[in-house]
């Protein structure tokens, strides 16, 4: 009797309950139509950036998040997958975002096919696919310099290591391998003139090769040493000012490149000067530790604690520095330890800073003032394109 009495008595309650929620609620919510997909803006507002997720944890579940890291709330615009040691370039003018990426036939064994992906921008589905022939295309930690475009964005440039270097060319257009062009001995693609690129060699030269119609190497030209690989090294990915190329060395150097030519030309260094009451051994330190804005400041990611093997700690702090008066305009303190960082291209920009734990960290670029921080976007965030 005693567990009927308590029956009744919860059968009560829940109907109290009931008729209670229905007295709040009294009409109920629209059905929604499945599926239901939204498009994303073919032009990407300037405060979106690409976020890559290199996922360490789980390497053939890559993927690349949109964010726009301006908004209130839903920052997280879209995502597509990236996968295996993947790369990503969002084009600017063709309304494609182009992905090189490796699968095997078993997952983490097996058959190697290494392809472009070809993405569209408002609906975030894939387009097509460029196979790239001979198991090739370089795989590590990704470099935005990796994968690069050229020719008014008609084709793409892939880096291949096997450990042999080379770099293929892509008509993106025809969907085709127009070339494959040998470097030995040198890393990595950026796009110099017209039509052709520039890569850095182990010797501490440059060397840069035009391309011809028919995307075939063409002149070839080799600079005089400049990158002193073994006591102050440049890191590898730039910010760009134009067809100007700003490289930070691992000690703190600040190096130009002009790639409008159709041959690269050293523009000369000069050290990030310490300000007064400023750490000597404030160092750039991180996986992207530089970036630039519209007006051409550049932004450098600083270990205060930096010295030997630092390189790749990430830090703490963000300097503002005028290229023009190679002048540090400003310190900017960051709330968490970073270990990468991109500016966004705004009249009034916004830097980013991603944290090991897969959040971003937005400060205002004018005054360093802390905006906000958008939660759990990544597993491991190495690399971020702004939209423009």
């Amino acid at each position: 009797m005693q567990c009927i009495a308590r029956g009744a008595a919860f059968a009560l309650l829940m109907a109290s309950a009931s008729v209670s929620a229905a007295a709040d609620y009294p009409q109920p919510l629209a059905e929604e139509p499945v599926p239901s997909v939204a498009e994303l803006p073919a032009d990407y507002p300037d405060s979106w950036v690409l976020v890559h997720d290199l996922h360490f944890n789980s390497l053939p579940d890559g993927r690349a998040a949109v964010v726009d890291v301006a908004a209130e709330n839903h920052h997280v615009r879209g995502q597509i997958p990236v996968a295996q040691f993947g790369n990503i370039l969002p084009s600017t003018t063709r309304g494609e975002i182009y992905v090189g990426e490796t699968f095997l036939s078993r997952l983490t064994r097996g058959e190697r096919t290494d392809v472009i992906t070809i993405w569209d921008t408002k609906t975030l589905a894939p387009k097509g696919e460029i196979i790239l022939p001979g198991a090739k295309r370089g795989l590590f930690v990704t470099l935005r310099n990796s994968l690069q475009l050229t020719n008014d964005e008609k084709w793409a440039l892939v880096f291949n290591f096997t450990p042999g270097s080379s770099v293929t060319v892509v008509d993106l257009d025809g969907r085709k391998i127009l070339s494959d062009i040998e470097l030995p001995g040198c890393s990595l693609v950026y796009p110099t003139g017209p039509r052709g690129f520039t890569s850095l060699c182990a010797d501490g030269t440059m060397t840069s090769i035009t391309l011809d119609a028919a995307g075939k190497a063409g002149e070839t030209v080799t600079s005089s040493a400049f990158n002193n690989i073994d006591d102050d090294p440049l890191f590898m990915t730039p910010a760009m000012v134009g067809k100007t190329a700003w490289f930070a060395s691992f000690k703190g150097g600040i190096r130009g490149i002009d790639f409008s030519g159709t041959a690269a030309r050293d523009l000369g260094a000069f050290q990030i000067p310490t300000q007064p009451g400023g750490e000597p051994e404030s160092r750039p330190g991180g996986w992207q530790v530089i970036s630039s804005d519209r007006a051409g400041r550049l932004y450098v990611l600083m270990n205060p604690k930096g010295g030997e093997g630092s390189h790749k700690d990430g830090g703490t702090e963000a300097w503002v520095i005028d290229p023009a008066t190679r002048t540090v305009v400003r310190r900017i303190a960051l709330k968490n330890h970073s270990v990468s960082i991109e500016a966004t291209q705004q009249a009034a920009p916004l830097l980013v800073a991603s944290r090991p734990d897969g959040s971003l960290d937005v400060y205002d670029a004018a005054s360093g003032a802390f905006v906000r921080t958008i939660v759990d976007v990544a597993h491991d965030p190495m690399t971020m394109t702004a939209s423009r």
